[in-house]
């Protein structure tokens, strides 16, 4: 009995500690001699021979690979799906960072604490203070939505006169050279303020013509293109979507045709006769910018029927520049997309002929248009759409947590009803998550980091936190925020949340095809270096790396089984405390997590990327543990505040509890009923003991909210704040401070009325009977006074006269006809 316990033992921690094979050799090689020597069970000669071939098998490598991988290497090479080029382009493109750790099934804690904390410099803090200051102070955010359906002439002006629109340009050709923690900061301080001069500044460094020239773009057009966008001479767009291939941008079909011809250049005047070019096609539409740009990227499927380059005929996607002014190009017309007012629209051409040269990177660039773009993907999904979304949950957090202390009903500020306090929660909740997981993302891109990974998380579950925290907000103000008008600064934001949900990549595509798709190959340590072995018929890299998914795969299931019957209680965390349980719930389900992608792998093979909802839970997984742990370093890197520990519960405890679902769900549906029986003994073997955050935690976030206070201004750090009474955003923290101070005065003339001190019937008159009976000084008297008529500002929402929707009808049809 005791031999056996000491095997059990031993194999549990030589598979919990994932020993090479060598060490297993030997640990087992020890137990038998203890079993032999020790314990006096004396083994035979034949079983120290199996013992010994077998060992020979593991551990030479030419014989391991004749008896074992070598026909295991036969059968995967024949069961691996093929993979098409755009496919192979996606996978490659970017860089693996923090999400292969959380796929490792192991994170490494100390690795993640010790990244550093992203940081602007003196010049980006002067920016953001100065210049972004001044423009979201410029913006009338009801003005350009309903009035102008644009931005005025002179915020133009002062977007393009300070650089806001070179951020990403280096220095060296005129630009700002910003971080990209910079950049996002910038378009999530605008956003605050208005979507349209936001989506504006983020789509030219973005990606784009900019982000694209300064990776690939010949020397000759960086030196003429860069200068201008940083200046603003030149208002870029990018033109990729097509009404036929939204998702599928793979599948395009405008299409180029190798030539020669005869052009003008738009720019010079001067006539080029004899060109080897193209001849391209084209029809796009939900072009960002595309009706007031002047200079076109154009994405085309590249055709050389003649062998002109070449004897390829099918030459693949191609990125091409193309002056708006140039002949054959059309441009002008917009969509007005979910209301908002950023330009937005087609562009067309027939047979436009230009020059190999305009092609981005030139000639030797032709059909690499696609990886080109793959690999910028990341690193605009990490910024653009991501900083839109904290903006929103920064916005939503700030004015609802006002708004719900100042707003009373049945004699209570509503943020103090339970079913209203449940909702704040939420939005400062997903608040926290979506900056903390922002801002650990940009620390990867600015230590050179392109985690496309990542970017999917981001792009995904920002923008459907984003829509949560705006609806729950939308929810919270009722009527306040129904009414349109320019009191109304929540109506605009709701009205455009399809946009972020469906742009670069729809979400349910992101979702169930994405964030799991790329994941499983980039991130597991050995899948793709399995795959990459079978194209390249390597036999030698792939007996390297089977046998290391072996050991990874039992050892997984070790980890899993112990870490659930244990609780994670005995495993390693950088801190003490709750704060500690959360590191060591995040281990044990990054072990499940990474068991669950194998079996998931091992039983349904190729088919697995056909079964997009098991893929969609696989991804909510990883996507959880990846928001926690963001929240976990956001914490530390905030200095642990213990003001700021229920919103991290909040936070940490729900996205724990999604992992949790995503499992259970996976595991109720997963084909193979067995193995999914298996699994769920080995993953959950006391049940699903997870809750999501208590009750008490949720109302301890919407206090905070509701309070001026540390935990309220780091929720909201960053946004704009405009100072003036007669904003609507403005006025709610004059109106809160106000009713916070004068709190006890109205509780006093509330206890004086029961009390019968009063012949006034109206509140008004019997604060004047009060100052007249000397109940209240003059000095309380005007402060309840402006108090309430802050908060009646607050509350009230606007009127119109019953003509102004006939005029805007008209304006519309102006705009559009």
């Amino acid at each position: 009995m005791i031999s056996a316990v000491v095997l059990v033992v031993l194999l549990g921690a030589l598979a919990y500690f994932r020993a090479p094979v060598l060490a297993w050799t030997v640990g087992l090689a020890a137990w038998l001699a203890a079993l032999q020597f020790v314990f006096h069970c004396p083994l035979p000669p034949a079983a120290w021979a199996v013992f010994a071939v077998v060992a020979a098998v593991l551990n030479l490598p030419p014989l391991r690979r004749a008896v074992f991988t070598g026909p295991v290497f036969g059968v995967f090479k024949k069961i691996t799906p093929a993979m098409s080029q755009t496919e192979q382009e996606a996978i490659n493109a970017g860089t693996v960072w923090w999400d292969r750790d959380l796929f490792s099934g192991k994170p490494d804690w100390n690795r993640l604490l010790s990244f550093p904390d992203p940081k602007l410099t003196p010049e980006e803090q002067a920016f953001i203070d100065g210049p972004t200051e001044q423009l979201c102070a410029m913006i009338d955010d009801w003005k350009i939505t309903h009035e102008l359906k644009d931005l005025p002439p002179e915020v133009w002006q002062f977007i393009k006169d300070n650089g806001f629109l070179g951020m990403i340009v280096k220095k060296r050709y005129g630009g700002l050279e910003f971080s990209n923690y910079a950049h996002a900061k910038v378009v999530t301080k605008i956003a605050t303020r208005g979507g349209t001069a936001a989506v504006s500044v983020m789509v030219p460094n973005s990606l784009g013509p900019g982000e694209l020239l300064q990776h690939y773009g010949t020397e000759e057009q960086k030196d003429y293109y860069l200068p201008r966008l940083a200046k603003g001479l030149e208002i870029p767009c990018f033109a990729l979507t097509s009404p036929y291939a939204g998702s599928d941008a793979g599948s395009i079909p405008d299409y180029g045709i190798v030539c020669r011809g005869s052009y003008t250049h738009p720019r010079t005047g001067e006539r080029f006769e004899n060109v080897l070019g193209l001849r391209v096609s084209w029809e796009k539409r939900w072009i960002t910018l595309a009706p007031v740009a002047t200079i076109l990227g154009l994405a085309f499927k590249m055709y050389d029927p003649e062998h002109l380059l070449g004897d390829k005929e099918d030459l693949g996607i191609t990125c091409a520049l193309v002056p708006t002014e140039h002949e054959g190009v059309a441009i002008g017309r917009r969509h007005f997309p979910g209301g908002a007012a950023f330009m937005n629209g087609p562009t067309w051409g027939k047979d436009v002929f230009i020059p190999l040269d305009w092609i981005i990177g030139g000639r030797e660039f032709a059909g690499q248009g696609w990886r080109m773009l793959v690999e910028c993907l990341s690193v605009g999904r990490c910024i653009s759409l991501p900083a839109m979304s904290v903006a929103s949950g920064k916005m939503s957090t700030f004015v609802t947590g006002a708004y719900a202390r100042i707003r009373d009903q049945f004699g209570l500020p509503i943020g103090k009803f339970e079913g209203v306090d449940e909702a704040m929660a939420r939005i400062g909740g997903y608040t926290y998550q979506m900056e903390a997981s922002q801002d650990l993302a940009l620390t990867g891109l600015d230590t050179g980091e392109k985690p496309s990974v990542l970017s999917a998380i981001l792009k995904y579950h920002n923008t459907e936190r984003m829509r949560k925290a705006i609806n729950d907000a939308m929810d919270i103000h009722g009527g306040k925020a129904v009414v349109l008008g320019p009191r109304n600064y929540l109506a605009r934001a709701y009205q455009a949340i399809p946009i972020g949900i469906t742009v670069e990549g729809a979400n349910i595509l992101t979702r169930s095809m994405i964030i799991y798709g790329q994941g499983a190959i980039r991130c597991h340590p050995f899948v793709l270096r399995e795959m990459k072995a079978a194209m390249a018929n390597d036999g030698k890299e792939f007996d390297a790396a089977i046998t290391g998914h072996i050991n990874f795969v039992i050892s997984n299931v070790v980890r899993s089984l112990w870490l659930g019957l244990s609780g994670a209680r005995f495993a390693g965390a950088p801190r003490g405390g709750e704060v500690g349980a959360y590191y060591r719930r995040l281990t044990r389900f990054s072990s499940a997590f990474a068991l669950l992608s194998d079996m998931a792998m091992f039983s349904l093979g190729g088919s697995l990327k056909f079964r997009e909802k098991l893929s969609a839970r696989l991804g909510d997984m990883l996507s959880g543990l990846y928001i926690a742990s963001a929240c976990l370093k956001r914490f530390e890197r905030d200095g642990a505040p213990k003001e700021d520990l229920a919103v991290l519960q909040w936070s940490v405890e729900n996205a724990l509890y999604d992992v949790q679902q995503a499992m259970d769900g996976f595991l109720a549906n997963l084909p193979s009923r067995m193995l999914a029986a298996v699994l769920r003994k080995l993953i959950f073997p006391w049940g699903l003991t997870l809750k999501p955050a208590s009750d008490r935690v949720g109302t301890q976030v919407a206090r905070a909210m509701m309070e001026p206070g540390s935990t309220r201004e780091r929720l909201t750090r960053g946004m704009y704040l405009p100072k003036e009474e007669g904003d609507a955003v403005g006025v709610l923290a004059h109106a809160l401070e106000a009713v916070l101070a004068t709190e006890p005065l109205e509780q006093k003339l509330r206890k004086l009325a029961r009390d019968g001190k009063f012949v006034a019937v109206t509140a008004r008159e019997r604060l004047a009977e009060a100052l007249a009976a000397g109940l209240l000084t003059q000095a309380e008297f005007d402060a309840v006074s402006r108090a309430r008529k802050l908060k009646r500002d607050v509350i009230m929402v606007d009127d119109f006269d019953k003509m102004l929707e006939q005029h805007d009808d008209k304006l519309l049809q102006r705009l559009i006809f």
